[in-house]
This record gives C-alpha cells, structure tokens and sequence, in this order.
C-alpha cells in the first residue's frame, strides 16, 4: 500500500514505499543513542559525521558496526558544511574524502545541492557505484523561497542523481508552510521536505501525508529548528499512517 510516494526508495531494508521512514539524528555517544533511538521508535539512523568525534576512519567503522549488530537499523552517512547548518571545521576535500571512505558501512549518503559539482559528483558516482541511496539535499537557513523556486531545486537534485531529493527551509508565516506542503505535493520523484522553525514545526507530521518520504526526529536535543522528539514523531504517525 503506497501513500503517495511517486516511485520505491530503499534505505537499506526500509522500504520508503511502504510507509514514511523516522530518521534518529545521531550527534554525540553514537552506540548508545543509536540504542535508544530504536528503542523510541526510528527506522533509520542519520550519522552526523560533523558532529561526531571520531579519531579515525577504523573507529568510524567499528562504531557503526556495533550500532548496527544492536540495533539492525540502516544508517544514513551525513558530513554537514557550516553553510548548509553544519559543523564541520575541515576542509572540503577532507569533507568529502570522509564522506566517500565511510561508504561502504553506511546504507545511504547525504550531500548538499551546493557542494562543488565535481566533489559531489564523486560522492554520488561511489554512492550508486555501492548501491548506497544517494540522498542531495538543499537548505535555506533564513527563509521559504517561492513555491516554483523549491520545486526548480528537489528537481535539480534529482537531475545530478538524487534517490531523495531533501529541502529544509525556515517557515516565517503559514503561507511558507503551505508552500512547502504544495511543492512536495507537486513532485513526481521522492522528497523529502521540512519547514524548519517553531511556525513550521507540525510539517515534521504532516509533509509525510502529502509525500515526503522521511522525517527527521531528535533522541533528546534537537539538531535542527522545530525538531520533534522521536517517540512523538511515533506517536502521531502512527494514527495518521
């Protein structure tokens, strides 16, 4: 049974097809947190690479080794540039040298739309290259750009090679949330869509019933504006889908 997503997307198992994937942003003591989000209720787990300490690449695979032995659930490899709301201190080349090193431990990748075309055209070609679902997303931090402007960048994303393309904005009125909603409504490929903000936190719930294929929730703090603990995620998605 769909619920409107245009066509299947994998993360791993997780059948984006079937129904909306939670997403359990993991930033700091990944192995524990990683236990607890599948204990709140996530189906995916993102791996913030640019929050999270590790000391080397062998430290990096071994974690996520032990997340997923206790927990068996897909992980999404995340590097944030500060541009797009990340905390990277490194260079770009180190940036995505790491992304494309962790690959093979990890079931899908994330990389931004504003990456530069050649660093993020080989993240997506060793993405496909190991059957990773390549996710590019799209974030504008301080507004909700117009409705054909947010169409014009998910349909962007997928024309570099995006499985999901992602876009976060900041909603500043009712109409942004909306806009948000009728875009990811409009789209023929899988979204993901967020609008980010206190005014735009319900879309965490709702963008789902009007397509976007994930919705990301917060073990404890949030990592993002208007972020939604996990188990509420649960909780409401449960009745609607």
């Amino acid at each position: 049974m769909s619920y409107g997503v245009p066509q299947v997307v994998m993360i791993g198992k997780f059948d984006l097809g079937e129904r909306p994937a939670i997403v359990a942003v993991i930033d700091e003591d990944p192995a524990e947190n990683a236990k607890a989000a599948k204990w709140l209720g996530a189906d995916v787990l993102e791996l913030r690479l640019d929050l999270l300490d590790f000391s080397g690449l062998e430290e990096a695979k071994k974690t996520i080794e032990r997340i997923k032995v206790n927990t068996g659930l897909p992980c999404i490899a995340t590097n944030r540039v500060q541009s797009d709301g990340g905390k990277w201190q490194g260079s770009e080349d180190e940036r995505i040298a790491l992304l494309i090193d962790i690959m093979p431990f990890v079931d899908a990748v994330d990389i931004e739309l504003s990456a530069e075309e050649e660093l993020r055209h080989k993240v997506i070609e060793a993405a496909k290259a190991r059957r990773a679902t390549v996710i590019v997303s799209a974030h504008d931090l301080d507004d909700t750009p117009s409705l054909d402007d947010m169409k014009n960048t998910l349909n962007s994303a997928h024309e570099i090679g995006a499985d999901i393309a992602k876009l976060a904005v900041m909603a500043r009125t009712k109409q942004d949330v909306l806009n948000v909603l009728q875009a990811t409504s409009e789209m023929e490929k899988p979204v993901c869509t967020i609008a980010m903000g206190q005014i735009g936190k319900h879309s965490r719930i709702v963008a789902p019933c009007y397509g976007s294929c994930l919705t990301y929730g917060a073990i404890a703090r949030a990592v993002a504006p208007g972020q939604i603990k996990i188990h509420e995620l649960r909780s409401a998605l449960e009745i609607l889908f």
